[in-house]
């Protein structure tokens, strides 16, 4: 089951609705066949078991009482918060079980459980939400490689604050009501992602293909820095057409030969522009190197200076 981009719900509202934090990791629902296996498929239904070595305990956990459990594979950061770049590094070892070993021991991950979808035999499909919880939170699945954080009902607006106030990647609001619909978007689960926008240079651009052919695919922006120009990343979406075709004109305004950034990025067919137009963008994170994650583009900012493009300043929390 997935969940709807959107806002929370309106107050008088709230009390039927729980709230849960929104984890940045990797969507997983667990099997466990009661004889102390355990096996974990992605969204796409591939075998991820082996890629993840430190979660076979968990198989022997509920004994003989058979389970289907609904989760998210986390790894964590020094401060306990998702770290999805270091994630990456443990994605997609199913078929190299020495490295996910290995990595175990170097970048173990978490899993965070949310729901019960099957147990003792019988589906809990039809199950109302708040029902479902309570199962869950009734095995006592805590270990030391997985959790069951619990879910706060009412209160939505106080614990998406508590999200952005700890650095969190968001909220899902899940109607106590809902029953558990596989592989569909419901508007029954709800997420909200904090989004943090900054001012940006743009110090190149990237051919677009097929419809946009002849303008823009992408931006390359950056930020200033004590030596120059420093890259944060390509954005990709955000614009209307009439907006990338006056960016278009813009770009080709600006034209140059020479790369601005201090390091030059790796872009292949690249463009480069002197670095004069200022944009803001919205982005969900920052990598460690300083990237952009899940960037788009919010509008030129044609009140800004590019020496007043507020480099120096913190990026700020969208509303």
């Amino acid at each position: 089951m997935l969940a709807t981009p959107g806002t929370l719900p309106p107050p008088a509202q709230d009390a039927r609705w729980a709230y849960e934090t929104k984890q940045d990791g990797q969507r997983a629902v667990v099997y466990l066949a009661g004889d102390g296996s355990v096996v974990l498929r992605a969204r796409s239904g591939e075998d991820i078991t082996g890629a993840y070595p430190e979660l076979s305990a968990l198989g022997e956990t509920l004994g003989r009482t058979p389970a289907v459990l609904d989760g998210e594979v986390l790894a964590l950061d020094a401060q306990g918060r998702a770290d999805f770049q270091s994630l990456q590094s443990r994605m997609g070892l199913v078929g190299a079980p020495a490295k996910a070993a290995r990595l175990a021991a170097t970048v173990p991950v978490h899993l965070v459980l949310f729901d019960v979808l099957h147990l003792g035999g019988r589906p809990l499909l039809r199950t109302p939400y708040l029902e479902r919880r309570a199962r869950l939170e009734s095995l006592g699945l805590e270990g030391p490689f997985w959790s069951t954080p619990g879910a706060l009902v009412g209160h939505g607006r106080e614990a998406l604050e508590a999200t952005r106030a700890h650095g969190l990647e968001g909220l899902v609001c899940k109607r106590v009501d809902s029953v558990y619909e596989p592989g569909v978007r419901s508007r029954a689960w709800i997420k909200i992602r904090n989004l943090r926008t900054a001012d940006v240079l743009v110090g190149g651009w990237l051919p677009g293909r097929g419809r946009l052919t002849g303008r823009p695919g992408a931006v390359l922006v950056g930020q200033r820095s004590g030596t120059g120009l420093r890259y944060v990343g390509n954005v990709g979406t955000g614009w209307s057409e009439a907006e990338r075709t006056e960016l278009a004109a813009l770009l080709r305004a600006a034209a140059t030969d020479v790369c601005p950034f201090d390091a030059v990025p790796r872009a292949a067919d690249a463009h480069w522009v002197l670095p004069r137009l200022v944009g803001e963008v919205r982005y969900s994170t920052r990598t460690r190197a300083g990237l952009l994650r899940q960037p788009s583009w919010l509008r030129l900012r044609p009140d800004l200076t590019p020496e007043e493009s507020a480099a120096d300043l913190p990026d700020r929390p969208t509303t």
